[in-house]
């Protein structure tokens, strides 16, 4: 019987708490060999904890002070003292898959911008927070998937991009009752769309346009993270397909309600998942347009 390393637990403890809390990911990572599935695990728990700090109800002083014990956790994981087992996981994977430390400290500075920033003038403005709480993730994921062609980054970037868009997309009424609203301010007044209408859940034909319009770029950067596949390992391939799948299923559900995001919140039931996640994990492993045209 083998014997259990300090290590074994560490990333056992990152994939309980991946599998409590991941939802839709978790349907991807398992789709990964073991070695870079429980990497994907650590990496999830870090960006988990890092989470869970910003929806603390703590003063937004005391959460920045968290967010700073993040980073100088990080420090001592990367000096070979790390701090229980997420970051005992995470030095390990970072080290195994050559993960950039400064990649993990720009998703702490990303959840940090949600402390005291709740609206967005442009869309370059919102840009910038998508790259770093999910665009970021992506680039440390395909340093685990395995990738050789710089193409890559620029594509697990756009995939991050295309995710993150869609969860403010199917979020607007969640967020907006906590006083935030990610839509660009730029594009609200374009669309002749107010905030008092958005946070009184009006979904007039303006509201029609402009989320139409924001469904349509979120749908561009899918397509170009598409484009990530080809430049991954077979046995890697299906996890950001699986993603990327489900994610554009429900922009797609979206656009089938005709753009209501305020009746109730759009998402994908269980058995639907998993059917989505078993078909493009099949079809990854067929020519490279297999898991693409799935998704």
């Amino acid at each position: 019987m083998a014997r259990t390393t300090a290590l074994d637990e560490a990333y056992a403890h990152c994939q309980r708490v991946t599998k409590t809390e991941a939802k839709n990911f978790y349907y991807a990572f398992v789709t990964l060999p073991k070695a870079r599935r429980m990497a994907i695990f650590a990496v999830y728990a870090f960006c988990r904890l890092c989470d869970d700090i910003a929806d603390e109800p703590l003063p937004v002083e005391e959460k920045r002070a968290k967010l700073r014990e993040v980073d100088a956790a990080l420090e001592r994981a990367r000096d070979g003292n790390p701090d229980g087992p997420v970051y005992s996981a995470l030095a390990h994977a970072v080290a195994e898959y050559d993960i950039q430390w400064e990649d993990l400290s720009e998703i702490a500075r990303g959840v940090e911008m949600d402390l005291t920033l709740n609206r967005y003038e442009t869309f370059d403005d919102l840009a910038t927070y998508c790259y770093r709480v999910a665009s970021v993730v992506g680039i440390v994921c395909i340093h685990i998937f395995g990738f050789s062609d710089p193409a890559a980054r620029e594509y697990a970037i756009d995939l991050g991009l295309g995710m993150q868009l869609t969860n403010i997309l199917r979020d607007i009424k969640e967020d907006a009752e906590m006083g935030r609203v990610y839509l660009p301010q730029e594009e609200l007044r374009r669309f002749e769309y107010p905030e008092e209408a958005l946070m009184a859940g009006e979904t007039n034909d303006e509201f029609v346009r402009l989320m139409r319009f924001q469904v349509a770029r979120a749908h561009g950067y899918f397509d170009s993270g598409k484009r990530l596949l080809p430049l991954l390992p077979v046995r890697s391939r299906a996890c950001p397909a699986v993603l990327g799948g489900l994610y554009s299923r429900v922009l797609d559900r979206i656009e089938e309600r005709g753009y209501d995001v305020f009746e109730r919140r759009i998402s994908l039931p269980t058995r639907e998942k998993l059917t989505l996640a078993v078909r493009i994990w099949l079809q990854s492993y067929l020519p490279l347009k297999g898991a693409a045209a799935a998704w």
